[in-house]
Formats: C-alpha cells, structure tokens, sequence
C-alpha cells in the first residue's frame, strides 16, 4: 500500500516547537553575523584611522536606519551567544529532560530580548 505524499508544505500553518524555533534562529543569526563581520571590521578600522575618518564614523551612526541594522546585529549577537551556551549545556547532558528544554529556550528568548532592548536603549 502507497501512502499519500503531501501535495505541499503549508510553511505558515507549520508550528515549531519553541526549541526548533531557537535552533533556526540559532543558525540565522550565525549567518547574519558571519556576513556583517567584514563591513563591521571594516568600519571599526575607519573609526580609528584619523579623527575624521572618526567624526566620519560618528555621523554615519547617527543615522535611524543604521542604528536598526545595528541593533539586530546586537540581537543576533546575544542570541547566538545564549542559544550557543544552552547547547554546550545540552550537548555536557544538562537539560535535555523535555520541560527543561523549553525552559532553557524561553529563557534564551528572554535573556537575548531583555539584553538587546536594554543595551540598545543605552546605546541609541
């Protein structure tokens, strides 16, 4: 007897377990950092190169649409930074029992949330 195959994979009625979605995210953010790496140590060495290349540096910052970039890139930092140590704890056997998992992933949520709104508060 043949199973019927699914036609198509409806990707928004699809829901992740809360651990999945931080694993996805886990990945994105990796990826995210991995492709602004250059342009941010590129524009880290411009700041230091001359007092105008700093004053440079300066006002291109006081734009609204880098400081968003910027602030997801703080996000993607602290997330991947979290979600990274909760799988060095998962993968030394601490917290893999199911409830603790979500936990641990709900807290990753929370943490990186809480850190990117409050640093980037102190930095905007």
């Amino acid at each position: 007897m043949v199973k019927p195959r699914p036609k198509y994979l409806d990707l928004i009625r699809i829901r992740l377990p809360v651990p999945g979605l931080v694993s996805i995210l886990h990945r994105i953010s990796g990826a995210a950092l991995f492709l602004f790496l250059g342009l941010l140590l590129w524009l880290f060495e411009q700041s230091l190169a001359t007092p105008q290349s700093f004053d440079a540096f300066k006002s291109a910052l006081a734009h609204p649409l880098v400081k968003l970039v910027l602030f997801g890139l703080l996000w993607a930092f602290l997330h991947h930074l979290f979600a990274g140590i909760r799988y060095l704890a998962l993968d030394l056997h601490y917290g893999t029992e199911l409830a603790q998992a979500r936990a641990s992933s709900y807290a990753v949520f929370a943490v990186s949330l809480v850190l990117t709104v409050v640093l980037g508060v102190k930095l905007w």
